[in-house]
C-alpha cells in the first residue's frame, strides 16, 4: 500500500503542508484529512471490483438469472400455449411451413382444419351468449324440483314417524350442510388465495426448467453444450492438430499462420459445411482417414455426422461435417409418391432415389447397367432395389422377371405387371428362378443372333435375396447343383453369361444380398455388376466385397453406417450417379416408399401396360398348349395385332414361345377358324373366334406344339 502514499512537507513557519514541485504560492491541497479518504475510496472500489468479479459472485447472479427466466420462459410458453389452444395460430404456422416446403397437399389439409376450428369456435362463443338466460332457467328449475324433492321426502318422513315436524327436516338438513360447506371454505381460503400464487409460480418455474429457457451463460458448468456449434477455421485446425499425427502437429505449429493456409473456403453444402484440407509434407491422406472417429469427436460431432473423401487434388481430403443431429431427420417423399403424373425412360432417365449428404436430389441410371445392392439384414435393402424397379416400371417398354427368394410379399404388387413372378425360400423356388435367369439367358442368345440393328425392348430380371440361390444344396436330373460358385453351377454360370454380354442387348440382371461373403456372393458375380451399392455392413473387408477396393481406399465406408439407424442410407460406386470429381463413391439417403405406396405406383404402372400375364412358376417348354397360351395373353381385347401376341407369348413362355415368328403362329391357327385376319390393314387375331375353338374343342383335343 505504500505505493500510494503521496509524501507531504510541512511548513514550519505556516504550518501548511505542501508537495514536491509547489511554490509557497500555491500551497497543496492534500492535507491528512484528504488524504484517508481518497485512500479508503480506494479500497472501496478495489474490494467492490473483487467482490463483483468473484466466483461465488458469478455463481449467484447465474443461480438468480437461470431461475428468473425460467419463470419468465415458462410464463411466456404457458401464454402461447394457452394463446395457440384459443386461437388458429398454430393452424397458420402450419400452413406456412408446408408452403415453404412446398407441400400444397399438406397445406390444404392444414387449412381445412383450421376452417373446422374457427366453425367450432363460432358455435361455442354463440353458445355463450345464451348461456345467461340457460343458466338462470336451469338454476329456476332445479331449485324448484329440489325444494320439492325435499319436501316430498319430508312428508315421507312425516307420515313415516307420525310427527309433522319431520316435514321440513330435509331442507333443514340441507341448509345445514350448506353452512357447514360455506365455513371450511371461509377457513380454508385465506391459506389458498395465499400459496394459490406461489404454486402457480412454482409451476411456471417447472415449465421453464423442463425446456431450459434461460441462456447458455446463466446455466451451469455441467448443463452447458458445446456439441453442434458452428465450424468454424480455427476449430478445423485445432481438430486436425490434436489428431495424434505428430508431423502434422509439429508444422501447424511452425506455420505463422497457424494452419490456416491448409485451408479452403468452408463451404455450405446440403446439412452441413464442406472443407478442402491440405495436408502438410510428411502427412497421408489414409493417415487422416484412419482417425475418422477421433476428428469427429475432436469437432464436437459423432462418427456418422464426419466423412472424409479424396478430391482430385494432391495431398488433400475433403471433409464434409455435417450439422448436429441434421442425418437423423428423414428426407421428404419420393417424387414417385408425389408426382402422380411421372414416367420414366428406360434408356435415356435417371430414377429419382434419394438426396446426397449435401442436400441434393440423388438420381441413378439404369441404362444397360447390372446393379448389385447388399447390406445386413434389415437396413431397407428391398426397399432401395424395389424404388429403383417401380421407377422402371413406370416405362412401359420394359419387361420385368423377378425371383423374391424371401417370399414375404415385398414384390406383390408386381403381380399382372412381371412376366414372372417367383416367391418363396426354399429349394423348389431357387430351382423356379435359376430357370427363370437361364431363360433370360435364352432370350439373350436369341437377341444376340438376330440381324443387327434390330431394337429390342429391355428385359430386367431381379433376384432379391440372391444369396439364397448361392447357397442353395439342391442338384438337378443331371447332377448339377443350382448352387454354388463353381463352374457346375447352373444359377453362377447364367449370372456370369447375363454378366457377359446382356447389356448389349438390354437383358440387364439387378441382384439384393445380404451379409456379402466369398461363399454368398461368389467374386465374379460382384465384380460383374456395373452399379455397386451397399448399405450398413459389419467390417471393412464386407464393404471391399460390396464396393471393391477402389471405393473403399477412396473413402467409401459402409461398416460405419449406424446399424438400425442408418436405414435406407447407400453408399454407390457406379458411373450411373454424379459422384463430385476425384471421388470413387457417394452417400445417398434413399427415399422410403412403404409396401402400400408402392402398390399404389404398381397400379400407375400397370395402367401404362395391356395383357401381361404373370406366371408364377417358369413354364416347361414340353408341357404347352398354344391355342390356350394365345387366348390368355389376349386378354380382354377384342383383337390384338400379332407382333403383340408373338412378343407376349415369349414373355410368358420364353422356352416354348421364344423363337417363334409369324409363320409358326398361322401354322397352329390355320384350319382352326380363328386364322390371323386383317384389321385396319394390319394382321390381328380375334379373342371371340379363338374362344370359340376351344370352347367346341373335345375335351381330350389340344392343339400341341409338338411336331
Amino acid at each position: 500500500m505504500t505505493d500510494n502514499v503521496v509524501p507531504l512537507f510541512k511548513d514550519p513557519t505556516t504550518g501548511t503542508y505542501t508537495m514536491p514541485g509547489d511554490t509557497p504560492d500555491t500551497p497543496a491541497a492534500h492535507a491528512p484529512d484528504a488524504v484517508r479518504p481518497a485512500r479508503l475510496l480506494r479500497r472501496t472500489a478495489r474490494g467492490l471490483r473483487a467482490a463483483v468479479t468473484h466466483e461465488r459472485t458469478r455463481t449467484a447472479v447465474r443461480l438468480v438469472a437461470r431461475h428468473g427466466l425460467y419463470v419468465a420462459g415458462g410464463t411466456r410458453i404457458t401464454a402461447k400455449r394457452a394463446w395457440d389452444g384459443r386461437t388458429g395460430s398454430r393452424y397458420e404456422r402450419m400452413i406456412r411451413a408446408a408452403e415453404a416446403a412446398g407441400n400444397f397437399e399438406e397445406a390444404k389439409e392444414w387449412e381445412d382444419r383450421l376452417t373446422r376450428f374457427r366453425a367450432a369456435r363460432h358455435h361455442r362463443r354463440m353458445d355463450l351468449l345464451k348461456a345467461p338466460q340457460d343458466a338462470v332457467k336451469s338454476a329456476a328449475y332445479g331449485t324448484g324440483l329440489t325444494v320439492g324433492s325435499l319436501l316430498l321426502l319430508g312428508f315421507v318422513l312425516a307420515i313415516a314417524n307420525k310427527d309433522p315436524s319431520w316435514i321440513l327436516a330435509p331442507i333443514t338438513a340441507v341448509i345445514a350442510a350448506i353452512a357447514a360447506i360455506v365455513h371450511v371454505a371461509t377457513v380454508v381460503w385465506g391459506p389458498v388465495v395465499m400459496i394459490g400464487p406461489w404454486l402457480a409460480l412454482l409451476a411456471l418455474w417447472g415449465v421453464g426448467r423442463q425446456r431450459q429457457t434461460a441462456p447458455q451463460w446463466a446455466l451451469p458448468a455441467q448443463q452447458r453444450d458445446d456439441s453442434g456449434a458452428p465450424i468454424t477455421p480455427s476449430i478445423v485446425v485445432t481438430a486436425l492438430r490434436d489428431l495424434g499425427i505428430a508431423p502434422m502437429r509439429n508444422a501447424i505449429k511452425e506455420m505463422g499462420d497457424a494452419g490456416a493456409a491448409m485451408l479452403g473456403p468452408i463451404r455450405i453444402a446440403g446439412c452441413g459445411v464442406e472443407v478442402d484440407v491440405t495436408l502438410p509434407s510428411g502427412v497421408s491422406t489414409a493417415e487422416v482417414q484412419g482417425r475418422r472417429r477421433k476428428l469427429a469427436e475432436n469437432l464436437a460431432r459423432h462418427e456418422h455426422e464426419v466423412f472424409i473423401t479424396l478430391p482430385t487434388a494432391a495431398r488433400t481430403v475433403r471433409l464434409w461435417i455435417a450439422d448436429s443431429g441434421a442425418l437423423d431427420e428423414p428426407i421428404g417423399p419420393s417424387p414417385l409418391v408425389t408426382d402422380e403424373t411421372m414416367t420414366a425412360n428406360y434408356r435415356t432417365g435417371k430414377a429419382p432415389w434419394g438426396q446426397d449428404l449435401r442436400g441434393d436430389a440423388a438420381t441413378l441410371s439404369l441404362y444397360q447397367r447390372h446393379l448389385l445392392i447388399t447390406g445386413l439384414s434389415n437396413q431397407g435393402k428391398t426397399a432401395a432395389l424395389r424404388a429403383l424397379a417401380l421407377w422402371l416400371a413406370l416405362d412401359k417398354t420394359v419387361e420385368f422377371r423377378i425371383a423374391d427368394l424371401k417370399g414375404v410379399g415385398d414384390w406383390a404388387m408386381f403381380d399382372g405387371l412381371a412376366t414372372t413372378l417367383i416367391q418363396g425360400p426354399t429349394d423348389d423356388h431357387v430351382i423356379a428362378a435359376t430357370e427363370m435367369v437361364e431363360g433370360m439367358v435364352a432370350e439373350m442368345e436369341r437377341r444376340i443372333q438376330a440381324p443387327p440393328g434390330t431394337v429390342f425392348d429391355p428385359l430386367v430380371g431381379i433376384v432379391d435375396e440372391a444369396q439364397v440361390a448361392f447357397m442353395c444344396p439342391a442338384v438337378g436330373a443331371d447332377k448339377r447343383p443350382y448352387g454354388g460358385s463353381k463352374a457346375t453351377s447352373r444359377y453362377f454360370m447364367a449370372v456370369r453369361k447375363i454378366h457377359n454380354q446382356g447389356r448389349a442387348v438390354d437383358v440387364i440382371l439387378e441382384e439384393g444380398t445380404q451379409d456379402p461373403t466369398d461363399q454368398n456372393l461368389p467374386k465374379l458375380v460382384r465384380e460383374g455388376a456395373h452399379t455397386r451399392i451397399s448399405l450398413a455392413l459389419g467390417t471393412e473387408s464386407q464393404a471391399r466385397m460390396a464396393l471393391g477396393d477402389k471405393a473403399v481406399d477412396g473413402g467409401a465406408a459402409p461398416h460405419l453406417l449406424r446399424q438400425g439407424l442408418d436405414k435406407g442410407t447407400v453408399v454407390v460406386a457406379s458411373d450411373g450417379i454424379t459422384i463430385p470429381a476425384g471421388q470413387a463413391s457417394i452417400t445417398v439417403r434413399t427415399h422410403y416408399i412403404d409396401t402400400d405406396t408402392a402398390a399404389v405406383i404398381a397400379d400407375r404402372a400397370k395402367a401404362l401396360r395391356s395383357g401381361v400375364v404373370t406366371a408364377h412358376t417358369v413354364p416347361d417348354a414340353d408341357a404347352h398348349d398354344p391355342l390356350a397360351d394365345i387366348l390368355s395373353v389376349l386378354g380382354t381385347e377384342a383383337r390384338v395385332l400379332t407382333q403383340e401376341v408373338l412378343k407376349r407369348l415369349a414373355a410368358l413362355n420364353g422356352k416354348a414361345y421364344g423363337r417363334w415368328s409369324f409363320i409358326d403362329l398361322k401354322r397352329v391357327l390355320d384350319g382352326t377358324g380363328a386364322e390371323p385376319y386383317k384389321s385396319e390393314g394390319r394382321m390381328v387375331i380375334g379373342r371371340d373366334r379363338l374362344a370359340r375353338v376351344l370352347a367346341n374343342r373335345p375335351d381330350d383335343g389340344s392343339a400341341s406344339a409338338a411336331e
